[in-house]
This record gives C-alpha cells, structure tokens and sequence, in this order.
C-alpha cells in the first residue's frame, strides 16, 4: 500500500492512497482525512485503507480517481508529533568526526546515536528549502525512515519490528558550518539542523517485498546533484543498527505516539565506489585521500534529488527533488 498527503484542507493535508506505478490516486476522507488520523488507528484503519488500494489497483474508471502529481505533495506528515534521527551507519559517523578532529568513542558501535530534530514543520518532496546563508555549509543527508504506531515504553528490539507500519526517504539537510560550535556546548544540534524533506509517498513493509528483511531495507538509496549522480550505497549493507534496534533505544525511557518517524541517518557503505549520501563525507574522503576537500557544499539554485527503485527499475516512493533557495526575511 501506497500513501501520500496532497496540499489541501489545511494545514495537514489530505490523505491520498497511490497506485504501485505511481500514476493515479484517491483520497480516502471516509476512512481517514490525514495521514496521522490513519495511525491514530492504524489496526481499524490499514484493512479498509488496503481493500480500496486494491480496488484503485484494479479500477483506473473510477470518477473519484485521480491523477497523481507528486508536485503537490506536502510531506506525508507535514507536521509530526515525534521526528528522531539515529546514526545507525556507523562508518559514516567516524568519518565525519575525523573530519572535524573529533574522536568516536568505542560505545558508538554498541549503542546507538540519535537527536530528537523539529517536526513542527517538515518539508514536501518538490518545496524549495530555505536557507540564510550559504557560508553556513548546506548539505545532504539522504536517509531511509520508518514511521510507527504507538510503542510501548521498553520495548524490545524483537517486539519493535511488528510497530513498523510506514517507510519513507529522507534529506536530512545539515548545516555543517554551525555543526562544531553547537556540539561544543554540549547539548545537541539545533541550528544546524534546519527543517526536513520527505518523500511523495510512504509504503507500507510489505510493497518491499524481499527488500525489506531484518528491519532494514536492502536496496540502493540513489542521490543526485544538479542532476549528476552523487552515490547510491545500498541502505541495507554496513547499517551497525537496524530500526528495531533504534526503536527500542528511544523507547528505553519514554513511549513513542502514533505517527513517530525514525530515521536511518546517512546511508554510507565502506565500499566507497557506491559513492556517498552527503558531501561531509564526500569532503572527508577528499581530504584523506589529498589532504584537502575539493568539493563544494551546496549554493542557492542547486537541485538535490533522492529516490530508490527496486530490482525491476520501478520507483518506489517517487521522487525528492528539492532546490536550496535564498530564505526571504
């Protein structure tokens, strides 16, 4: 099953089920008029939400059926109770904190990392993203994430995987000039983590099929710059924590609501030649190599894109293709 949110009727959108090739869609507002109110109850809802996918996969003369137009998605939640952002691509984590001389402690590789970013305002797949200043250091981060029904307070990592009902793509954009300052304080990112994209559409686990094994997805997260192919490691290799281990990390002291979206961090491989997920790394691989990073950050104008397709070339969440623009105070 295939879901999006299209810009209207407010602030948080309506809930639209998509076809498999992503050509034609449906809204649902007598089973749920948001995305959210689907979650809310998610074991009611999902069978009904599923007999009309099924009927829209069938039936392309249905008058309430319509063309489906990515462009006027909002994210699937516009605005969410719960975002947090794991670091479960080791690798890529020691790489960055080389490249600012930063030391990783050995706990890294046992105990997952995460920060709890905004979610009061979470971008569409084809919104512009707004920034300030571009000396600030504008980055990717192309990411997988998972969105859950309610989740018990210290659930366990085998009880996590059945809360997993949606799976989405991130850009995680990072601000990597104010990263180092805002660490220094010792409590967290918040500047340097500005609002969020996702994409088109969200799927339930099984439109995954096999890809979707051990809690993680086992295909290749393609990113683009301007159009020229930037990396496409593949998410489910070199992944040190899977979601339902970062699951029952952040639920060890705390419940997590319905509609809580954790994400992957950087999809990274050590095999370097699938390319990269962000230009930190990128930059940090450069300076190994050379001794200094060639490659830019990103400028007003520049286009980034992230999808994922399955083994047979079908794209299975629609595109995120988002330009970094010049924020208008």
């Amino acid at each position: 099953m295939k879901l999006a949110t299209l810009k209207r009727g407010g602030r948080d959108g309506r809930l639209a089920l998509v076809s498999r090739d992503l050509t034609r869609c449906l809204l649902v507002p007598g089973i749920a008029p948001t995305l959210q109110a689907a979650l809310d109850e998610w074991a009611l809802v999902s069978p009904r939400l599923a007999d009309r996918a099924a009927m829209l996969e069938m039936n392309t003369s249905n008058a309430d059926v319509m063309p489906f137009d990515p462009t006027q998605c909002a994210a699937p939640l516009p605005r969410a109770f719960h975002w947090v952002d794991g670091s479960a691509y080791v690798n890529h984590v020691e790489l960055v904190r080389k490249a600012r001389g930063a030391e990783m402690p050995e706990s890294f590789w046992t105990d997952p990392l995460v920060y709890q970013g905004g979610s009061d305002d979470l971008l569409g797949a084809h919104d512009d993203v707004p920034f300030a200043d571009e000396s600030w250091g504008i980055d990717l981060e192309a990411e997988v994430a998972v969105i859950t029904d309610d989740v018990p307070m210290g659930t366990t990592v085998d009880a996590a995987a059945s809360h997993i009902k949606l799976i989405a793509l991130v850009n995680d954009w990072s601000l990597r000039g104010l990263i180092p300052g805002e660490l220094a304080k010792g409590f967290g990112f918040y500047q340097a983590k500005p609002a969020t994209s996702f994409s088109p559409v969200v799927v339930t686990p099984d439109e995954l099929g096999g890809a979707w094994r051990d809690s993680r997805v086992h295909l290749p997260l393609l990113s683009r710059i301007n159009g020229q192919e930037f990396g496409r490691p593949e998410a489910g290799v070199d992944m040190t924590f899977n979601f339902s281990q970062l699951i029952a990390h952040v639920t060890k002291t705390r419940r997590l609501g319905a509609g809580a979206i954790i994400g992957s961090g950087t999809v990274s491989n050590y095999d370097r030649s699938r390319g990269s997920s962000c230009l930190a790394e990128r930059r940090t691989l450069e300076q190994i190599e050379s001794g200094s990073a060639r490659t830019p950050f990103l400028k007003f104008g520049d286009r980034v894109s992230i999808e994922m397709r399955d083994e047979q070339g079908h794209n299975i969440f629609g595109t995120l293709d988002n330009k970094v623009t010049r924020a208008v105070s």
